[in-house]
């Protein structure tokens, strides 16, 4: 798996003046190959978040090319898109997206059963142990605590194998322990073959990557 962004930008036009342009990420080239993880640090509102959004094919960016093994993914329908993202990439949201009507295990379980395939519970339960919240496998998402619904996330993401994993703040809400758990987690990701690319404001970070990046007013340094 090879992640490619080809001169990447995103501008938005502020609803009070139509012609005021944003620039919330400056043109950009950036690669990240399987067996890397890379992970981005910078203020909260410089651009990382919307960076990876459109890394993940969930932000359609203003100008350049998200190639992922040479597949234009903002030239697919969007039903591909999405089908496509679903099979390859692990998406870790920055917000909760739990469906609060399912389970734990159900949720995990959605990118099978959203396209009608057989639920792999047996994979969910490995992953609800190595992050810890196993015994809360049929427990609500209004019974779990904010760090308990970040790891439901995570393992959710990761219940596909995908070969590319784009995790936004995946450690927010949680306690150093688990944090820890989280960054590891990713890093084995990682030596198991797949790219990884984290965007956090956490400090020590950078002891479990490969590859450091500072988003600063919508530019990429690295």
């Amino acid at each position: 798996m090879i992640l490619k962004a080809e001169k990447l930008s995103k501008e938005f036009i502020r609803e009070t003046k139509n012609t005021n342009r944003f620039c919330a990420v400056q043109e950009t080239d950036f690669v990240l190959e399987s067996g890397s993880f890379a992970v981005l640090t910078g203020r909260s509102g410089s651009g990382k978040s919307t960076f990876l959004h459109m890394l993940s094919g969930l932000m359609t960016p203003t100008s350049g090319r998200v190639l992922i093994d040479d597949k234009d993914i903002y030239q697919l329908p969007d039903q591909e898109l999405s089908r496509f993202r679903n099979q390859h990439i692990g998406v870790i949201p920055q917000g909760q997206t739990a469906l609060h009507s399912l389970t734990v295990l159900e949720n995990i379980c959605l990118p099978y059963t959203l396209y009608g395939e057989e639920a792999h519970e047996t994979e969910a339960l490995a992953l609800l142990e190595k992050l810890e919240i196993a015994h809360l496998k049929t427990a609500l998402p209004a019974e779990l605590s904010g760090g308990e619904l970040r790891r439901m996330a995570i393992a959710r993401a990761f219940l596909r194998k995908p070969e590319l994993i784009l995790a936004d703040e995946p450690t927010s809400d949680l306690d150093d322990q688990n944090t820890e758990i989280v960054f590891q987690f990713l890093r084995q990701a990682a030596q198991d073959g797949a790219a990884v690319f984290a965007v956090t404001h956490e400090t020590n970070a950078a002891q479990y990557a490969d590859r450091l990046f500072r988003m600063n007013a919508g530019q990429l340094q690295g």
